[in-house]
């Protein structure tokens, strides 16, 4: 759902909009031929609607045959120096909402909210974000506070990935394995995002190294591409490319994620232009790519 803002025209938030509101975003998704939807909370939080408000999303889906294998949160991170408390109880609310609707899936991270020049930027991936403090009591208590929420997702029958994401302690590859390793917890996973890594205007792991290293350990996964321009110079430029496209092979990285046991749901995902539609044809690029030719849920 990444491209339907949060906020109205008007200002208001999605979150408060009347469900005709939801409807109308809905309807486009499923008339994009997608059968499966992500509410993506930096569009709607379903984990804090009310019970009526809740049952109304739930029969908006239902009647556009849209199934909801998994919820991602974005910007929610359990150890935000103002917020982390908050976040922590937000994510056993997302848990337990996962749990209540049969939903396989939950994505945490630890990226910030975006800074002024973010905002600002046509790309807010060329600008500095939020840096996960280099703290290693801050770190314990991002390893513990996860581990709490594996525990939680456990007993629900839940499966956790976290975000890969630049500047936090899941920040490259080996970085992500590392943490993924502290947690120790059967119901935690990595979603290896590496195009949010592919894109950064900077040197970055290979991205066929990032697969290697990270697939093993994979579950719920984000997908997208981008066209990345490496100068001799050192001047590095990247753009949004649709999954065929762009720098990373996505047939050779999903199909070796599959031989290294990866049994989850993909979420297709790009920023720009018709994002929706691009996102259509990356489901329906990567259908050529599975085995029997059908996403598996």
């Amino acid at each position: 759902m990444i491209p339907f803002p949060g906020k109205l025209p008007n200002g208001d938030l999605v979150q408060d909009a009347r469900p005709e509101v939801w409807e109308q975003n809905l309807a486009q998704v499923a008339d994009a031929s997608f059968d499966a939807v992500d509410p993506t909370d930096s569009w709607l939080r379903i984990a804090d609607l009310e019970p009526a408000r809740l049952s109304e999303f739930l029969s908006i889906c239902d009647g556009l045959g849209l199934s909801i294998p998994a919820i991602s949160t974005a910007r929610r991170s359990v150890i935000d120096p103002e917020h982390g408390g908050e976040y922590l109880a937000y994510s056993h609310r997302v848990i337990d909402t996962a749990a209540q609707l049969g939903i396989g899936h939950v994505s945490f991270g630890f990226f910030g909210p975006l800074s002024p020049s973010q905002m600002k930027a046509l790309w807010f991936w060329t600008e500095q974000g939020v840096q996960n403090p280099d703290d290693p009591d801050v770190y314990r208590l991002a390893v513990d506070r996860i581990r709490e929420l594996g525990q939680h997702a456990e007993s629900c029958g839940v499966r956790i990935a976290l975000e890969m994401y630049e500047d936090t302690y899941l920040g490259s590859a080996r970085d992500a394995v590392r943490f993924v390793s502290e947690v120790n917890h059967p119901s935690v996973r990595l979603n290896i995002d590496i195009g949010n890594l592919i894109r950064l205007h900077r040197p970055v792991e290979p991205w066929a190294e990032m697969i290697e290293l990270c697939a093993p350990y994979a579950g719920y996964w984000h997908v997208k591409n981008y066209y990345r321009i490496e100068d001799p110079s050192g001047l590095v430029m990247t753009h949004p490319a649709p999954l065929l496209g762009g720098t990373i092979n996505w047939r050779a990285a999903i199909r070796r994620a599959l031989e290294l046991g990866f049994d989850s749901p993909f979420l297709v995902e790009h920023y720009g232009g018709d994002g929706l539609s691009i996102s259509a044809a990356n489901r329906d690029y990567i259908r050529t790519i599975l085995p029997g030719g059908t996403i598996r849920t």
